[in-house]
């Protein structure tokens, strides 16, 4: 599909909008094309500026028939620029939703994180009715995702003033598991192939290298530990002495002491042991994962998963009699085979277990999943059916007395829908809500690592605080590969802080 943009500079934003309607197609782009359009499917967004009003046009061709919308906006609207993108997402994505049948309940926001429109608009002043009003007129926001946006700022309001000045949270990567699920686009490897295991020893070493560098910078910088994550990949897909020399690493090097927050993703079932359970706890962590992802064999099958809903049931009890009182549940809404009838099984199990959190993805749609070399995209894009997913365990969880305490987005997830954390009152991770806020540096070790660094003075114009990223290496082979490069940008971090107390 061609996507023409005619007389202006949106390609972002419209683009994002055909994503809603128009998962894993590709896209050629057009800019201000000279003569006819050519035949064939595509999208066109026209922006006519005259002597007093501005023109706005979308324009869609399927199969030979073409549709379109246009609307008039004065040329002396304040934020005129800002007002034509919006007015063109807007028109576009309502001539695409009459034509397909399908309405995106987070209407035109394409962005990760909605709540923080509500927390930004909260601090200049407005109140919620307002703010209510402008994202479901202006950005056709759906009730139910405003009541779920709405609820989760006020649970993240006590936790995000609770923030320890010049504080930061560690990750630390580990990537890798046992096998790799079939929809899983991250960055990690089977740890039974020989890329993995030929090189999970040297990688180990460089990482406690990292690991030891890096406590040294944050303390050359004054910064305060405050949260560690250990995730992946699967940190359980180590053995328990591969596991016990990064928690060592962590132990030796940073005070952990200090922190509020330790937690290491335990994840898959057929990884988890009770030796392993032992090691994460001797480090300290008191926080970690059991994801089952769904409560059903079959679909456990699909997705190539090797243990059964039985199996993460075992893994999760066995957890609570070893002392973990913090444990988290992740499920997946839209995966191959699951039907709603199933899926609304999986969460009525997990609210039996009664975890302190669970967390309820939709799935992810990407080219660099395997599942999709396996089978038709159209048999994934059900936006209806995990629509009702997503609602079900909503509903079900807020009244099993969980709260929505994070919630992100992110692009190609099938019904443009969010991944959301629910916890129990006082169970919710910091680390979850910090990530998603940009509110606090994060120190990144490991390959795929990105470090985050936050500044302490607001911008006068943007009202937030500025923000630098440092990128570690997406692979374990080039992270080892290139490791000086990883020591040698630790540097940046000392530099920002330096230009940040100038």
């Amino acid at each position: 599909m061609t996507l023409y943009f005619c007389g202006h500079p949106f390609k972002y934003e419209l683009e994002g909008i055909c994503k809603l309607f128009f998962p894993l197609i590709r896209f050629t782009h057009v800019f201000d094309p000279e003569g006819p359009v050519p035949e064939g499917d595509f999208v066109r967004t026209i922006r006519e500026k005259g002597k007093e009003q501005t023109r706005l046009c979308a324009e869609v061709s399927l199969g030979g028939v073409s549709r379109s919308r246009a609307v008039a906006l004065p040329n002396t609207l304040p934020e005129y620029e800002k007002e034509c993108e919006r007015v063109l997402c807007v028109e576009l994505y309502r001539l695409l939703s009459e034509w397909l049948g399908i309405q995106p309940s987070w209407g035109i926001l394409t962005g990760v994180r909605p709540v923080n429109i509500i927390q930004r608009e909260r601090a200049a002043g407005h109140p919620d009715g307002e703010i209510a009003r402008f994202l479901r007129e202006e950005y056709l926001v759906s009730p139910e995702k405003l009541r779920l946006a709405f609820t989760t700022a006020d649970v993240q309001s006590g936790l995000l003033a609770d923030l320890p000045e010049r504080s930061y949270s560690l990750y630390i990567s580990i990537p890798f598991c046992a096998s790799r699920c079939s929809y899983c686009s991250f960055v990690s490897h089977a740890i039974t192939t020989r890329k993995a295991t030929d090189k999970i020893e040297e990688y180990l070493a460089l990482l406690c290298q990292e690991l030891e560098l890096t406590a040294q910078v944050a303390k050359q910088n004054r910064l305060k530990l405050d949260t560690v994550y250990i995730g992946g990949g699967t940190p359980t897909a180590l053995s328990a002495a591969q596991l016990k020399q990064v928690t060592d690493a962590v132990s030796a090097y940073f005070d952990i002491s200090s922190a509020r927050e330790y937690t290491i993703e335990a994840g898959r079932a057929d990884t988890i042991t009770r030796e392993k359970l032992e090691v994460i706890r001797a480090s300290g962590a008191g926080r970690i994962s059991v994801n089952p992802q769904t409560f059903n064999d079959d679909v456990l099958r699909r997705i190539g998963r090797r243990h059964t809903a039985a199996e993460a049931v075992e893994c999760y009890r066995m957890a609570c009699e070893m002392g973990f009182d913090t444990i988290n549940m992740d499920f997946i809404a839209g995966l191959p085979g699951d039907t709603l009838e199933s899926f609304q099984h999986t969460i009525e199990e997990a609210i039996r277990l009664f975890p302190s959190n669970i967390t309820v993805h939709t799935l992810l749609i990407k080219r660099s999943a395997d599942l999709f070399s396996e089978e038709g995209i159209a048999d994934y894009v059900k936006t209806n059916v995990t629509d009702g997913m997503t609602a079900f365990a909503r509903e079900a969880l807020l009244a099993a007395g969980y709260r929505p305490y994070y919630l992100y987005r992110q692009k190609n997830t099938i019904g443009n829908l969010e991944n959301v954390g629910f916890a129990k009152p006082g169970a919710e991770s910091l680390y979850n809500v910090y990530i998603m806020d940009e509110i606090q540096t994060i120190l990144a070790c490991g390959a795929g690592g990105v470090t985050k660094l936050v500044g302490g003075t607001q911008d006068l114009d943007s009202g937030k605080n500025p923000i630098e990223r440092i990128f570690n290496f997406k692979y374990h082979f080039e992270y080892i590969d290139r490791f000086d490069q990883i020591k040698t940008r630790k540097e940046q971090v000392t530099d920002f802080y330096e230009n940040q107390e100038k």
